[in-house]
């Protein structure tokens, strides 16, 4: 089988080469060709020069970019995965998107007797390189039923979720859920660190009871020790969190914790933090 990957960051640098190593022919593309010749350098594989050489002959085309503007970017133009996929291609995008776009790119792709999942991912890039991401997918279920021998390449857990677009649905329950543990967990550290509680002795009393989560087990010594240059960016978290409230929005749904969390967020990008990692709400705090 063949792999096109488009899309060489954080997460789809690793993603992409957890194909290549498992067996699967991949071609690369990415923005900056640096990356693309790095990528090969180091899996094998071959790159191409834009995302219409990418995916020629591709069986599954995979893309993993940074938002609805940038997968629009790959997908159409002259230069467009769209311009050369073959029928009954499988492509799936593991951009964390808006749903209206997943939809919008299923009837695309369907033009082009091919089918297509959105399925966004998560678990960060650690979970990108130790290929245990999460994937919540929409779309074509016998695709992907079809499509389960690639996606356990970096996926341990990969969940049909319904039609177009639910994938996306999906991630957006899972970036709302996020920013308000996140939250909390940063107010619980402040109270913590103003009485002085000590932080490993905390966290071993309350975080195997209801109070536990896995930011807690994974983010509160960095936390506590004020180190915010990993893991998911701010930058990202907002676009992400955008992308819920309009959804919110147009189904008429009044979601304030989210709302309110997204401007502490835009807190800590004034004050420098928009590539911190997400738990840095208890840096803004502390300022």
């Amino acid at each position: 089988m063949k792999c096109a990957f488009i899309g060489l960051g954080v997460m789809g640098y690793p993603m992409a080469g957890h194909l290549q190593n498992k067996g699967f022919t991949t071609t690369v593309y990415n923005r900056t060709s640096k990356k693309a010749e790095q990528w090969v350098d180091e899996f094998g594989g071959r790159m191409a020069e834009t995302p219409r050489e990418a995916v020629l002959e591709a069986d599954v085309v995979l893309v993993c970019v940074g938002n609805d503007d940038d997968v629009r970017s790959v997908f159409y133009g002259d230069d467009g995965l769209l311009a050369s996929i073959s029928e009954n291609t499988i492509v799936i995008d593991h951009t964390t998107a808006s749903a209206e776009l997943a939809r919008e790119l299923a009837d695309e792709v369907h033009q082009r007797i091919a089918v297509f999942l959105d399925a966004p991912v998560s678990g960060g890039e650690q979970g990108a390189i130790n290929g245990v991401l999460t994937a919540m997918i929409g779309g074509d279920k016998e695709a992907f039923e079809d499509a389960q021998a690639v996606l356990e390449c970096y996926c341990k857990t990969r969940e049909y979720m319904g039609p177009a677009g639910h994938g996306q649905l999906a991630k957006m329950v899972n970036q709302i859920c996020i920013a308000g543990v996140v939250q909390g967990l940063a107010e619980g550290l402040q109270l913590a660190r103003k009485v002085g509680l000590d932080a490993d002795t905390l966290i071993r009393a309350i975080s195997q009871g209801a109070a536990g989560s896995w930011q807690m087990q994974n983010r509160y010594k960095t936390m506590w020790e004020g180190h915010y240059e990993h893991g998911f960016a701010v930058d990202w978290m907002r676009k992400d969190l955008k992308i819920a409230l309009a959804e919110a929005d147009r189904n008429g749904l009044s979601m304030p914790l989210t709302a309110l969390v997204d401007q502490f967020y835009a807190e800590v990008q004034q004050m420098g933090g928009s590539r911190w990692d997400t738990s840095s709400l208890l840096a803004r705090l502390e300022k």
